[in-house]
C-alpha cells in the first residue's frame, strides 16, 4: 500500500517503540517522515527511513517544552513546507503507590504525556488545517480501564483522550480529523523499564493483561497508519483499542 505518497508526517517518540514502528510503517507507505525525540537515537530511525528511499527528519527535543515544539514544528516547515500528518507517540510510564506519589513526579508524567501531546497538537493545527490533515493521538487502555499504581499515567491518557474528542468536534468542519489508539500488551522499551512499586499485589493486573501473547510495536504502529490514512476519512473523535481483549 501506498496511502501516504506525497504526504509530509511527524511522528514523536520516533527513536524506539510505537513511536520508531510508526514512523517506519508510514514511510513504506510513501509518506516523508519527521521523527521527534528526546533522544538522539532518533537519528537510527532516520537512517532506517533514508534506507526505504524516503526524505526523513530527525529533530532532538522535549514535548513538554513550549519553546522546544515551537523549533520542532518550524524545524518540519522548513523542510517539508507542509504537515498532513501528526502522530503523537511519546510518552512515559511509572507505577507508584498513590498514596506515595510525589507532585513532582505527577507533574512529570502529565508535561510530558498530556502537555507535550497538547503542545504539539497546537503548534500544528494550523499547518493541518491548511492541507485538511490529521491527528492521532496515543492514549492507551489505562484510560479505558483500571490500572493499579498508575494514577497519574492513566490521568494522563484519560486527558489525551477527551483532548482528543474536543479537538475533533472543534475542527471538523475545518476538514481535521483527530483520533486515538490505545495500545495495550504491546512489548516496547516502555513497557519493558516497567517495574511495580514495592509490594504491589500483581494479581491486581490481572484485568490489564491481554488475552493473547504480547505483540510488536507494529501492530499499534498499523492502527495509527489506518487512522492516519484515506481509509479513515470518516473516522474522527473517536479511540480504537490495541489490547488482545485485555478490556474485553
Amino acid at each position: 500500500m501506498k496511502r501516504f505518497d506525497g504526504k509530509i508526517a511527524l511522528v514523536t517518540g520516533a527513536a524506539s517503540g510505537i513511536g520508531r514502528a510508526t514512523a517506519l510503517r508510514l514511510a513504506e507507505e510513501g509518506a516523508a517522515v519527521a521523527c521527534l525525540d528526546r533522544s538522539e537515537a532518533v537519528t537510527e530511525t532516520v537512517a532506517a527511513i533514508e534506507a526505504l528511499d524516503r526524505p526523513a527528519l530527525g529533530h532532538v527535543a522535549d514535548i513538554s517544552s513550549e519553546d522546544a515544539v515551537a523549533a520542532a514544528v518550524a524545524a518540519v516547515l522548513g523542510k517539508f513546507d507542509r504537515l498532513d500528518v501528526l502522530c503523537n507517540v511519546a510518552g512515559i510510564l511509572r507505577a507508584d503507590h498513590t498514596h506515595e506519589l510525589t507532585l513532582e513526579n505527577w507533574d512529570t508524567v502529565l508535561r510530558v504525556n498530556l502537555t507535550g501531546t497538547f503542545l504539539m497538537c497546537r503548534a500544528a493545527l494550523p499547518h493541518l488545517v491548511k492541507t485538511k490533515g490529521c491527528i492521532v493521538n496515543t492514549s492507551s487502555t489505562a484510560a479505558l480501564g483500571s490500572h493499579p499504581w498508575m494514577a497519574a499515567y492513566a490521568a494522563s491518557k484519560g486527558g489525551i483522550l477527551s483532548m482528543t474528542r474536543s479537538i475533533a468536534v472543534e475542527y471538523v468542519k475545518q476538514g481535521v480529523r483527530a483520533n486515538c489508539v490505545c495500545p495495550g500488551g504491546v512489548a516496547t522499551p516502555l513497557h519493558g523499564q516497567f517495574r511495580l512499586p514495592k509490594g504491589a499485589d500483581a494479581e491486581l493486573l490481572r484485568g490489564a493483561m491481554p488475552m493473547v501473547a504480547y505483540v510488536g510495536p507494529e501492530h499499534a504502529a498499523s492502527v495509527i497508519a489506518f487512522l492516519a490514512s484515506d481509509d479513515a476519512r470518516y473516522i474522527t473523535g473517536t479511540e480504537i483499542r490495541a489490547d488482545g481483549g485485555a478490556l474485553s
